[in-house]
């Protein structure tokens, strides 16, 4: 249960995969809605994978800052 922030990212971003898939296949706007879905759902590991390179404290501070208000 207690998982490194990557992996919950990892597996966050699996499931927004998966989900968006599912949406795919309907028409109209769930298909419009997953694509939106699809970028802001798999940027949140990236951006904890960039924050985790943080060139100070506080770049990583900020970094992941962005990374939870995109979880939120």
């Amino acid at each position: 249960m207690n998982q490194d922030i990557t992996e919950r990212t990892f597996d966050f971003a699996v499931r927004i995969v998966r989900l968006c898939q599912s949406l795919e296949e309907k028409p109209g706007v769930p298909r419009t809605l997953a694509k939106q879905l699809l970028r802001s759902g798999t940027s949140i590991g990236a951006n904890v994978e960039e924050a985790r390179a943080g060139q100070s404290k506080a770049d990583f501070i900020n970094k992941n800052a962005i990374a939870v208000l995109e979880w939120v």
